[in-house]
C-alpha cells in the first residue's frame, strides 16, 4: 500500500504487524503476556493497540477502564455500528491504546456463527486502524470458538503464552493443530511466532523439565525470556495496572522488559 507525498513521489505505507496471543487453556498467563509485553513495547517508543477479544474483559480491567461502564467496544466495532477509530481508548502508557471489550461482546460467538464469512469480522475491522500502529496485539478468549478464529484469522502471527507445568506439551501440541487447520482453510500465511513460558518456578523440578521438554519439542519456537511466577505480576492487575506500571523494579517486570527486547530483536531478524 502507498500514499503520495507532496512531493509526488509514492512512499510505501506500513501497516502494523498483528500478533494474537492465543492458548486455549485459561490461567496461563495470556492476558498477562499480552498487557505487559504490550506496555513494554510501548516504553520502547513503538506504538501499539492492544485489542480485547475476550468477553472477561480481563486486559481491558487490566489497563484500569471498567468495561461495565463502557457505551460500546470491540463488538461494535466488529458488527460495524460504530467506527473502530472512535472505540479506542488510551492508557497509562504513552503509545499504547486499547480496544476494550464490553458485556456485549458475550453473546458475539453465537450471532456470528450463521453470518456470512465469520471467520473474517475483526480483520476487516481492523483495516481501519492498521497503518495506525507498529503492533496491533490480539487478547483472544481461553477457548477455540469463533472469537478466537476471528483472531486468528485478523493475524499475522500467533504467540502463546506456556504454563511451566506438567500438561503444557499436549495444550501446545492442541493449538499449533487449530493454528495449521486456519491456515489449511482460511489463511495460509498465518505464522507462528512462538511460545513464552509462564509461571516458571526454578525452585521446583517439575518447571525445570517442563522447560527443558518444550525446548526439545519446539527449538526454535520457544523464546529464550522466562516469565516467573509473581506475587507482583498477580496483584497488578487489581490494581488496573501492568506490571510496568505497577512494580517496574521487580524480577517479573525485568522478565517482560527482557521479552520485549528479544521480541524486537526476532521482528529485526537479528536473532
Amino acid at each position: 500500500m502507498y500514499f503520495f507525498h507532496a512531493s509526488g513521489i509514492m512512499i510505501p505505507l506500513l501497516m502494523a504487524h498483528i500478533i494474537s496471543v492465543v492458548n486455549q487453556k485459561g490461567g496461563v498467563g495470556k492476558t498477562t503476556t499480552a498487557l505487559n509485553l504490550a506496555a513494554f513495547l510501548a516504553s520502547a517508543g513503538k506504538f501499539i493497540l492492544l485489542v480485547d477479544l475476550d468477553p472477561q474483559a480481563n486486559a481491558t480491567s487490566g489497563v484500569g477502564i471498567d468495561h461495565k461502564t463502557l457505551p460500546a467496544g470491540v463488538y461494535e466495532g466488529l458488527v460495524g455500528s460504530h467506527a473502530l477509530r472512535n472505540l479506542i481508548h488510551p492508557t497509562a502508557h504513552e503509545g499504547l491504546s486499547i480496544l476494550p471489550a464490553t458485556q456485549a461482546l458475550a453473546g458475539a460467538s453465537v450471532e456470528l456463527v450463521n453470518a456470512e464469512e465469520r471467520e473474517h469480522f475483526l480483520r476487516k475491522a481492523l483495516l481501519e486502524v492498521r497503518n495506525d500502529y507498529d503492533y496491533i496485539f490480539i487478547d483472544n478468549p481461553p477457548s477455540l470458538g469463533m472469537l478466537t478464529i476471528n483472531g486468528l484469522v485478523a493475524a499475522d502471527s500467533v504467540l502463546i503464552p506456556v504454563q511451566a507445568e506438567y500438561f503444557a506439551l499436549e495444550g501446545l501440541s492442541q493449538l499449533l493443530n487449530t493454528v495449521n487447520l486456519v491456515r489449511d482453510n482460511i489463511k495460509p500465511d498465518l505464522d507462528v511466532m512462538g511460545a513464552v513460558i509462564t509461571m516458571y518456578d526454578g525452585r521446583t523440578r517439575l518447571s525445570k523439565e517442563v522447560l527443558e521438554e518444550l525446548y526439545r519439542y519446539f527449538p526454535d519456537k520457544i523464546f529464550r525470556s522466562v516469565i516467573p511466577r509473581s506475587v507482583r505480576l498477580a496483584e497488578a492487575p487489581s490494581f488496573g495496572k501492568t506490571i510496568l506500571g505497577y512494580d517496574p523494579a521487580s524480577k517479573a517486570a525485568k522478565a517482560y522488559e527482557r521479552l520485549a527486547r528479544e521480541f524486537l530483536l526476532r521482528e529485526e531478524g537479528r536473532i
